[in-house]
């Protein structure tokens, strides 16, 4: 059971800043902000989740099964994630690839404390073992006085590559000969940029983070020496009552500081034959996968290759929606979904095998997805993208970047498109590679 409490509040920038300096007391932390993003399928402004009172945290093998007992028994809000590994246990792949940063393939937490924004409110859910602390925490945070430190030069990390740019073009050139031979028509493939004995302050840097990009699916993930400081302009999937949307990007396009250009370039990814193929057959992928667990004939396209713009890019998007029976549970239509159709490819079991032998670094939790489920079993999740990944423990610094390969790819563009969305992550670490 949970006390509730409501206050009059407005989530300022400052205020913000001040609920994530007082939540760095708990090993567990699950920010997700909204940033005021226009869209129209938004529930909250932002959530903060902190203090695990329960916590699941597993390998993939049976973890699907092991999220739903969990889900059952708590019956109650958690807040984690699942990694692009958990395709392990959907299918009978494999993962074998280096992995620099060790995340559990699945980890989630039950909050003691939780905070729901809304656009003029704050709704308090404490469990009952710690309502008596509720007011005094509320005061706490009221007073904190938050200044953010820019970053020294000196702390800059020194970027390594794990893939370099030959082999990263000889790597789309393979794709491009599967995609030829008819084995696939789309595979994303992604490569990872590292820092070995690095060390940041991840609040700040989460907070650098956020303040270039402003994406909807912001998140800071502190779950003791693990960190997710993720930028994502990318919804993966959410639930509400028996509606279920997703929302897959393929088609990226650079900002542009004049206003004009910056509009033709929005309007050339918008008829981009290239950019349009790849949107479409995720799309189509993504249907038919919500196609599985969905009332038959309810799955739609509400928005096919609509254009939105963020502050490092602008992104192709499509909008598929459905309604599902009452009786499939939330872990289900996790299972039958995961992983996103945006992050694998077409067809989605034959990419993965040829993701998995092309790329060099496993890639855990990137293209992986960040949520929280609620006591009703509604969901909202991210795609982890545009994001850094952190273990303080073993002082290694992650963040990759990929992108779709049709048969229309060019090698060095779809290198380029790498560098573009890498350049707000380089940005923040104060690194020019």
């Amino acid at each position: 059971m949970r006390t509730l409490k409501k206050y009059p509040f407005s989530l300022t920038d400052d205020a913000k800043n001040r609920l994530l300096q007082w939540a760095q007391q708990f090993q567990e932390v699950v920010w997700l902000d909204s940033n005021n993003y226009s869209q129209t399928h938004g529930t909250f402004q932002a959530i903060l989740a902190v203090d695990a009172f329960t916590a699941l945290k597993t390998d993939s093998q049976n973890a699907f099964d092991k999220l739903k007992e969990y889900q059952t028994i708590t019956s109650d809000w958690l807040f984690g994630y699942l990694s692009y590994d958990l395709k392990n246990d959907v299918e009978k792949l494999r993962s074998n690839n280096f992995d620099g940063l060790s995340f559990p393939d699945l980890y989630f937490f039950q909050p003691k404390k939780l905070f729901l924004f809304s656009e003029n409110s704050v709704e308090m859910h404490y469990l009952n073992m710690v309502s008596d602390e509720l007011e005094s925490d509320w005061n706490a945070i009221s007073e904190i006085i938050f200044k953010l430190e820019e970053p020294e030069t000196s702390k800059a990390l020194s970027i390594s590559l794990r893939t370099s740019k030959d082999n990263y073009l000889q790597k789309v050139g393979e794709v491009l000969e599967h995609i030829k031979r008819g084995d696939i028509y789309e595979a994303n493939i992604c490569q990872e940029f590292y820092s070995e004995d690095a060390e940041i302050d991840p609040l700040e840097t989460f907070l650098q983070l956020n303040k270039i990009s402003k994406p909807p699916f912001s998140v800071f993930l502190k779950l003791n020496e693990l960190f997710a400081l993720s930028a994502s302009p990318e919804r993966y999937i959410k639930k509400t009552g028996t509606s279920v949307i997703s929302q897959p990007i393929k088609g990226t396009a650079k900002r542009l500081k004049n206003i004009e250009e910056d509009l033709k370039m929005a309007q050339q990814l918008a008829i981009d034959p290239k950019e349009r193929s790849e949107n479409i057959m995720i799309t189509d992928l993504v249907r038919n996968d919500l196609s599985r667990i969905a009332e038959k004939g309810s799955v739609s396209v509400e928005e096919l290759c609509k254009i939105y713009t963020f502050e490092q890019v602008h992104q192709m998007i499509s909008t598929v929606t459905c309604t599902v029976p009452e009786n499939i549970s939330s872990i289900e239509i996790l299972r039958n979904t995961f992983p996103m159709g945006s992050m694998t490819g077409a067809p989605k079991i034959s990419a993965m095998q040829i993701i998995e032998e092309i790329e060099d670094a496993k890639r855990g939790l990137y293209s992986g997805t960040i949520g929280y489920f609620s006591p009703s079993g509604d969901f909202d999740f991210n795609v982890v993208i545009r994001s850094i990944l952190y273990n303080s423990s073993k002082k290694y610094v992650s963040f990759s970047v990929g992108g779709a390969i049709t048969i229309n790819s060019i090698p060095e563009k779809e290198y380029e498109e790498c560098l573009l969305k890498a350049k707000a992550m380089r940005e923040v670490l104060n690194n020019t590679l």
